[in-house]
């Protein structure tokens, strides 16, 4: 019996650690996305207290950058169409934060356990630097296509005007700006917004 005990402590916390591996189960509403993981709401709140960038615009963010995975990686790289190269970055997590951005966060905000596959660490990262681009390059925090284009491009390449040259980027952050107002209409419906 003590066995079993102890075996259910160690998965229920192995479980709280990291993200989940999975998507929720319907991406396309909001509300379902909060329903089925509530604990997003209070991480998207606290973060558009603490930074200004709205819960919609994050979740939209989100979605594009990993369906709410946890542990989303980079697929990987192939020479020859066969040998394997490693992964094509670094981006990790809810956000797909790369390596140094990550460490730049974590020093700002002296932050330093803050992990990638946590919703709420993922979170505050998206709303640190997204307040970055609203500071910096006169972005508002809610113009989710703009936003999106910094934080893909970074903000010295979104200053420079890089994304401008790739259509397909444009077309990706268009769509973050449609799915950023179609969740922000049904968090209104839903009475969480």
């Amino acid at each position: 019996m003590k066995k079993f005990l102890r075996l259910a402590v160690l998965m229920a916390l192995v479980s709280c650690g990291g993200g989940e591996r999975s998507a929720p189960r319907n991406l396309d509403n909001a509300c379902a996305i909060l329903g089925e993981r509530p604990h997003y709401l209070r991480s998207l709140e606290a973060t558009e207290r603490r930074w200004g960038i709205p819960r919609h615009v994050l979740m939209a963010t989100i979605h594009q950058e990993s369906k709410f995975i946890g542990n989303a990686k980079t697929p990987h790289k192939f020479a020859l169409g066969i040998i394997p190269m490693g992964r094509q970055s670094s981006a990790y997590g809810y956000s797909q934060a790369i390596d140094g951005t990550w460490d730049d966060y974590r020093k700002a905000t002296r932050n330093f356990g803050a992990k990638r596959n946590r919703f709420d660490d993922a979170a505050d990262f998206m709303g640190w630097y997204m307040n970055e681009a609203v500071t910096k390059l006169g972005l508002s925090p809610y113009d989710a296509t703009s936003l999106y284009l910094a934080y893909h491009e970074g903000l010295a390449g979104f200053g420079r005007g890089t994304h401008l040259q790739k259509s397909w980027l444009m077309r990706v952050a268009a769509n973050v700006g449609e799915r950023s107002q179609t969740y922000q209409n049904q968090l209104i419906a839903c009475g969480k917004f």
